[in-house]
């Protein structure tokens, strides 16, 4: 390995090793042409470790494309009966797209995106896929959250937004639900050998800021800084790829990672109850149940 240009971060590779010829799905960004940023990384590393994957054509015949927008149910819903139709088997699950502290707009069903995308979209697309997920154990579910979960609260009174909205507020409660989600999951999945594990990547060198703006006169120096100090799509993947393939993690459920690590979560993201709370609405919310 080439030593990082002088400056850069410096992320070690995580260990990781996988049994040839198990499928994986991961997600697009929505509204987009595309898989961008560390799941554009991500996808090109599972058929290197021996997993087809739903991502961009490397020319190696184990890469596929299919159409989800997570801002709309009926596409998710889509995708899903596309992949129980074709796929006889699904092994790794990358719940990896998301929106950052967008302007308040809805999305196709009438949620706040932020909460729609990176909450909503994800929870009936693993539900509608758990099936598969079971019937192919032992299996994966990976979620990718953000550190700026510890600056989000879950508002049952509001949770669309519409009494008042903060883009960052609501980026940071979408990604605190993408814990409470992941840990009632696993509580959920106990003896099913299909285990689900939630990181934080990082601060990332993505698109995924495009909605922040920056004034003109800043730019050329945030560009220094993010090249010097924030990871690349490639180093942010490590740890989805680490908990997607790694022996290391094999039955490991529930847990929260960060650099290939486990971290402690605050008290907030670990409510039960409010993990469980959160299930339920969400369930009528995505309509799963009436």
């Amino acid at each position: 390995n080439q030593a990082p240009p002088r400056g850069k971060l410096q992320v070690p590779a995580c260990p990781t090793r996988a049994v040839r010829g198990r499928p994986a799905a991961l997600q697009r960004s929505p509204r987009t042409g595309g898989l961008l940023g560390s799941g554009k990384a991500v996808a090109p590393e599972l058929p290197w470790r021996g997993r087809w994957a739903l991502g961009p054509d490397d020319g190696s015949g184990h890469c596929g494309v299919r159409e989800l927008d997570l801002a709309s149910l009926r596409s998710v819903r889509a995708f899903c009966q596309e992949m129980l139709q074709e796929e006889p088997r699904l092994d790794v699950l990358i719940n990896n797209a998301g929106i950052f502290q967008c302007p308040y707009m809805k999305t196709e069903d009438g949620f706040e995106m932020q909460f729609g995308v990176n909450h909503l979209g994800h929870f009936l697309l693993t539900n509608l896929l758990l099936g598969l997920l079971k019937s192919s154990a032992p299996s994966r579910i990976v979620v990718v959250s953000s550190k700026l979960y510890k600056y989000g609260d879950i508002n049952f009174d509001d949770l669309n937004s519409e009494q008042s909205y903060n883009k960052s507020f609501c980026y940071s409660r979408s990604k605190l639900a993408n814990i409470l989600f992941t840990r009632e999951l696993a509580r959920r999945l106990e003896g099913t050998n299909v285990t689900v594990n939630v990181l934080h990547p990082g601060i990332v060198r993505t698109n995924l800021g495009r909605h922040i703006h920056i004034p003109l006169l800043v730019k050329p120096l945030f560009n220094l800084v993010s090249w010097a100090f924030f990871k690349t799509p490639v180093e942010g993947a490590q740890t989805s790829i680490y908990l997607a393939s790694s022996p290391e993690v094999e039955g490991v459920s529930g847990r929260y990672f960060g650099d290939c690590k486990e971290e402690e979560l605050l008290p907030k993201a670990m409510d039960e109850s409010v993990a469980r709370k959160l299930w339920d609405i969400s369930e009528v919310m995505v309509g799963l149940l009436k």
